[in-house]
């Protein structure tokens, strides 16, 4: 895309709550926008917390003017702080909110939500994955970082990315043992060799449940201390694995161009339906069903569409088009 700006040249905030998962997809919007942004991370003492999205900002912090050209904010309690921005700088900020901000989209310049959420509006974009940091160089980089600890594994090599219980996914005991054991026989059936990360929702007696199981077949698996080999693994991996229970980490996976295979876990919601239906019919991810396969699709680059987006309208506001 032609950009008649130079957008590194903007003065950028990412306004954030200082939820991981919102601030990698800040951050990664950002990045692809080709600006430096300083972050922000905010939050508010009882009871105005409680209130957000709808209340007021009692403290902005060092929220200060000048104000800055562009706001990427995200999570629920940075929303009173881009209302508040939007407001005291009086057209001069651009401000982006990421996810639904649960007040009316019109508030702000522009917004992003999965398309699983349903908002719509003319200055919503709505996509099936999340924004993320992954770009192929990312992948190759950390994977050549690797190798000597991954050197051994035979190809197909599978990164298996676990998550863990959630508001409406159980991952307990019982469900690790059946996803190790299923991960077991593919790999045996394969002759693949497994690049297991757990998560912080993971659970301790699960990841040692699963370590125990993938002995079976030619395995590492992360042990939580260092640099999480996340990003390595899926620049090594032939194909993935991931759990349902988070659309940041399905997603990035289906950035990479890879074969994933969603392995689903008890319980979910309409919501959740929609997402992985969309996941599924855009040809990227698919059920596992006790095998792994092989297949091609365009790499979903939500990250990247969200920002040409964000460009376009940042140059229809600062070239005065309609």
């Amino acid at each position: 895309m032609r950009r008649v700006l130079n957008l590194s040249q903007l003065k950028t905030w990412v306004v954030t709550d200082g939820g991981a998962g919102f601030e990698v997809q800040a951050l990664g919007v950002a990045e692809a926008l080709g600006v430096v942004p300083e972050l922000k991370r905010v939050s508010q003492t009882a009871p105005w917390r409680w209130l957000a999205p709808w209340g007021p900002v009692v403290d902005p912090g060092d929220l200060l003017p000048p104000w800055p050209d562009l706001v990427i904010a995200a999570g629920r309690q940075s929303i009173p702080f881009a209302r508040m921005i939007r407001r005291r700088a009086k057209g001069k900020t651009f401000v982006v909110v990421l996810q639904d901000p649960r007040v009316p989209a019109s508030w702000f310049d522009f917004v992003w939500v999965p398309a699983h959420d349903g908002l719509r509006g003319p200055n919503v974009l709505a996509t099936i994955v999340s924004p993320h940091r992954i770009t192929p160089e990312r992948l190759a980089r950390d994977a050549q970082r690797i190798e000597p600890e991954i050197a051994s594994l035979p190809h197909p090599r599978i990164a298996v990315l676990l998550g863990g219980s959630n508001a409406v996914f159980r991952f307990d005991e019982v469900a690790a043992a059946r996803v190790a054991d299923q991960l077991v026989a593919a790999a045996k059936e394969a002759s693949a060799g497994l690049m297991v990360t757990p998560s912080r929702r993971t659970g301790a007696r699960q990841v040692d449940i699963i370590r125990e199981r993938i002995k079976a077949v030619p395995s590492v698996m992360w042990n939580g201390e260092g640099d999480n080999p996340y990003f390595g693994y899926l620049g090594s991996a032939d194909a993935i694995a991931v759990t349902c229970d988070s659309v940041n980490m399905v997603g990035e996976a289906a950035g990479t161009g890879k074969p994933v295979h969603v392995i689903e876990l008890e319980g979910g919601s309409p919501k959740w339906t929609r997402f992985l239906s969309a996941l599924y019919a855009s040809g990227a991810a698919r059920p596992f069903k006790g095998r792994f396969e092989s297949w091609t699709y365009t790499p979903l680059n939500a990250t990247q569409e969200i920002a040409d987006a964000i460009s376009r309208a940042l140059e229809k506001r600062m070239t005065g088009q309609r």
